[in-house]
This record gives C-alpha cells, sequence and structure tokens, in this order.
C-alpha cells in the first residue's frame, strides 16, 4: 500500500489497468451498448425512410384491391418489415433509457421496463403479422 498524501490515508492499489477498471462499471454493467445499438436503428430508419414514404406516396388514391397488389410485393414487404423491426427496437431502446433515468421507485422501474419491453414486442409482431397477412394476399 501506497499513502495518499493530501489525506495521509493509505491508498488501495490495484493490479488492474485503467481500461480494466473503467469496463463493466455503471448500474447496467453493459457501458455504451444500447447507445451504439439506438444510433444503428436510427441510421436504418433513416436509411429506410426514402423507400417507405415512396411506398406511403404509391398507396395513396389507391383503391383496395390496388394497396393490396402493391402491398403482396416481396421487395416491399421486406423494407416494411425492415422499418418495423428498427423502429420497435428504437422506440424499446428510447423508452428504457428514460425509465432508467427518470423512474427511481425500483419495482415500478422493473415493472415499467417490463411493459416497455413486452409491448415493444407486441407492437413489432402485430405490425409483422399486418405485413405478411398483406403480403400474402390471403
Amino acid at each position: 500500500m501506497s499513502f495518499d498524501e493530501s489525506h495521509g490515508s493509505p491508498k488501495r492499489s490495484s493490479m488492474r489497468t485503467p481500461l480494466g477498471r473503467v469496463r463493466n462499471l455503471g448500474a447496467a454493467h453493459s457501458g455504451t451498448s444500447d447507445f451504439w445499438r439506438q444510433r444503428i436503428t436510427g441510421v436504418a430508419m433513416t436509411l429506410l425512410m426514402i423507400p417507405v414514404l415512396v411506398i406511403i406516396m404509391m398507396l395513396l388514391g389507391r383503391n383496395q384491391v390496388g394497396a393490396a397488389q402493391i402491398l403482396s410485393s416481396i421487395p416491399v414487404a421486406v423494407i416494411l418489415l425492415l422499418f418495423i423491426f428498427a423502429s420497435a427496437w428504437h422506440m424499446k431502446i428510447g423508452m428504457q433509457v428514460v425509465i432508467e433515468d427518470y423512474v427511481h421507485n425500483e419495482k415500478l422501474k422493473l415493472v415499467s421496463i417490463m411493459f416497455n419491453n413486452f409491448f415493444s414486442v407486441a407492437v413489432a409482431l402485430a405490425s409483422t403479422y399486418a405485413i405478411l397477412k398483406l403480403s400474402s394476399g390471403v
């Protein structure tokens, strides 16, 4: 042990490197993974926005048969599914960050995060079902 000059108290030394001391710290023990996942889903949604807007403009003024014909296209279904997955994941991460930062009651925080996860999955599944049903033409 060495002594801390300013306080005169023993200072504990560590065999860990500075990077090793920083890793896995914080309340979530996950570092910046959610931060990067949210940025990646944001970029994916931005890139998919133009094709989604083109699809929406193609649907304007169409009757149900015309809309079903456009939505039954495999590329259209894939674009919409990718947009739905990116949006649902982005929404889940964003709301989880808000809950973790602003809900201070631990039980309420846990319930809110669980509800957020279930809601995000439900939105993604319902949207996926709708797109698959429309694209199959049934």
